[in-house]
């Protein structure tokens, strides 16, 4: 047989005796069970919440029990343990089976879905799941759930830690599934971690101060002194004037218009500023320009007397 086969082969048995025990050991509080396979047989460790109902008096429920396995189940010198339940509240399966019970019973889904889960809750449980799926209240099936603390739903910690519980409540209108996850107290999730208190932290070299000095200490400081040239000492000083320095002005040349030129102004592009050089020197030349001027206009204007006497002696 291949081993794929092997493999569906035994978990479809392990599913079978798991329902076995279920029905068989229902009013003493079933729990779960684990199998493993040893060289003298098969080791079956079986939890319930009534350990004595389990066994029966003088044993006699229990070889009932092996008879059975060893009959249905094919299987070679099957020993049973059975282990009492410390917190029935923190077992998912008796959890499951406590609340189908109950709903049966004719509690409504609300009230004992909440009673449930709070009870789990108190028993000390990280986190916990219930889900109610069938015809709970009326003819349409729906799915209730209820939620307290932290749970896992997928990955490795779905499967190793969150412990798992599934019962069936038959109804008048049909049955309603049952199903219970509980992460129990002291779990260790791979997203946990510890503050330790007592922990020793090494301790820390501090640089020297006097090289990271801060901008408050640079501050404080006095500035240093400049030192003090003698007449010997060769100090570099600069020939250029200071008039060659400046930068040349700019003067803008502003031309004023008479109402008559204004209009025909507006189409013609405006003046540019005229460029020049250094004007310190240019009141004096105009004051100059300006008195030539009125001597040669003095001189025309005797010029033209003389000719009109010249003129007037003739006639």
């Amino acid at each position: 047989m291949a081993d794929e086969h092997q493999f569906i082969e035994d978990g479809l048995r392990r599913s079978q005796i798991n329902e076995f025990f279920a029905d068989e050991l229902g009013r003493a509080g079933y729990g779960g069970m684990d199998v493993a396979k040893t060289p003298m047989g098969t080791q079956i460790v079986l939890k319930a919440e009534k350990p004595g109902m389990v066994i029966g008096k003088g044993g006699k429920n229990i070889r009932k029990i092996t008879t059975e396995l060893e009959d249905r189940f094919d299987m070679d010198d099957p020993q049973i343990d059975v282990q009492e339940v410390d917190e029935p509240d923190l077992n998912a399966q008796i959890v499951a089976d406590r609340l189908a019970n109950a709903l049966e019973r004719g509690w409504y889904f609300r009230k004992a879905g909440h009673t449930t889960i709070d009870r789990i809750m108190d028993a000390g449980a990280l986190g916990a799941e219930i889900v109610l799926s069938g015809k709970v209240t009326g003819a349409r099936s729906r799915v209730e759930k209820f939620n307290r603390g932290y749970i896992k739903h997928n990955g490795e910690p779905a499967q190793e830690v969150v412990d798992h519980g599934k019962g069936v409540a038959v109804m008048k209108l049909g049955t309603i599934g049952v199903n219970v996850k509980i992460i129990p107290p002291g779990a260790k999730l791979p997203d946990d971690f510890d503050v330790r208190e007592d922990a020793e932290v090494p301790e820390v070299d501090q640089a020297d101060a006097a090289a990271d000095e801060g901008v408050e200490a640079l501050l404080e400081e006095e500035p240093e002194e400049v030192p003090e040239v003698g007449a010997d000492d060769d100090v570099d000083v600069p020939d250029d004037d200071p008039a060659d320095v400046i930068d040349e002005e700019i003067v803008e040349e502003v031309v004023e218009e008479t109402g008559e030129t204004a209009t025909g102004a507006t189409d013609a592009p405006a003046e540019e500023p005229v460029e020049t050089g250094d004007v310190e020197g240019e009141p004096d030349e105009l004051d100059e320009l300006d008195e030539e001027i009125e001597s040669e206009a003095a001189d025309l204007v005797a010029e033209m007397e003389e000719a009109d006497e010249e003129a007037e002696e003739d006639e």
